[in-house]
């Protein structure tokens, strides 16, 4: 087991330019499999539940950066928030509400990214360009001292058609590059988070900035 994740993920990141992150994509492996990862250099840990993630914070090395990437419950927002460096999937006002007032409580200001809707599929999470506008626009969000958005997500219907994953990812970066140059003082787009284990150098050509990969790096669940 040992070599192969270290091998997956040196095989990976000569893939990826020097301007994408990758974020490791880590939910049920275990500690053991994420030192190897950690020791060989990587940094940056993606968890879908916050127990779990939780878990592994506190057994793990603390230069590393734990990226919520799961669809989050608000009453689980308070035990992630006094470590949490980015959340990935967040798609509604009354959850940014609740990462604000839970980051206030710690003392931080807690780094999210919006999650956009882009698939034909209806079971992905996301918000649409106007839910998008209304949030932005909207003086309950201005308010909000202790959250920042510094980018945008969103996963891509999931099919071997690669003309229309490459439109969606197309679709997202057009919607990024306009809301790009707002200027909101908790909202400052600098990350397209879009691509994973199998459609992230697609992803990349098409302007990703942080890529999530799992199954690549640490096998199968």
């Amino acid at each position: 087991m040992s070599n192969s994740v270290v091998k997956n993920l040196e095989q990976i990141q000569l893939t990826i330019p020097e301007h994408v992150t990758l974020v490791a994509v880590s939910k049920t492996k275990p500690v053991s499999d994420l030192m190897e990862a950690y020791n060989a250099g990587q940094r940056v840990f993606g968890e879908n539940k916050i127990q779990e993630m939780s878990e592994k914070w506190e057994q793990m090395p603390k230069d590393i950066q734990w990226h919520m990437i799961g669809h989050i419950q608000t009453n689980k927002v308070k035990f992630m928030a006094p470590y949490v460096s980015l959340i990935h999937g967040v798609d509604s006002l009354k959850l940014l509400e609740e990462i604000n007032k839970q980051a206030l409580k710690n003392n931080r200001i807690i780094e999210c990214l919006l999650q956009i809707h882009i698939a034909e599929e209806e079971t992905k999470f996301g918000l649409n360009e106007d839910e998008l506008e209304n949030i932005l626009a909207s003086e309950t969000f201005i308010n909000l001292k202790n959250i920042k958005i510094v980018g945008l997500m969103g996963m891509a219907t999931f099919t071997e058609n690669q003309n229309q994953i490459k439109k969606e990812f197309e679709h997202l970066k057009s919607i990024f590059d306009t809301k790009k140059s707002l200027s909101i003082v908790n909202c400052q787009l600098s990350i397209l988070s879009m691509g994973m284990s199998g459609d992230y150098q697609l992803a990349i050509e098409c302007g990703s900035t942080m890529i999530r990969i799992g199954s690549s790096i640490f096998g199968g669940r």
